[in-house]
């Protein structure tokens, strides 16, 4: 299940949700959206903990939702309560900026 754009860009603004583009580090290069970071899906479970803050929502995206779907996944296996997939990046597009 994906969440509504409208509903991550609100837990951004209302939660400081981390943004985590899990596509490979030419996709991010190629197309980033505003304040997302870059941890390529081959990565998440080994530096996911590490690099992200277990108390504050993340939302994750690629290119189709596949590999965000993994990703979130491998984060509630790592204890993570709080994960939300975004799905493709173009979502982001698909609705106003709060």
């Amino acid at each position: 299940m994906f969440i509504p754009c409208e509903d991550a860009k609100r837990l951004i603004k209302s939660s400081n949700a981390q943004l985590v583009d899990v596509r490979t580090p030419e996709e991010f290069a190629s197309s980033k959206l505003p304040g997302a970071i870059n941890i390529p899906l081959q990565d998440i479970d080994r530096v996911g903990a590490s690099m992200l803050d277990q108390s504050r929502p993340v939302i994750v995206f690629c290119r189709s939702g596949q590999r965000s779907h993994m990703a979130m996944q491998i984060l509630l296996s790592q204890s993570f309560t709080d994960v939300h997939n975004l799905g493709s990046f173009m979502a982001w597009h698909q609705c106003a900026d709060l």
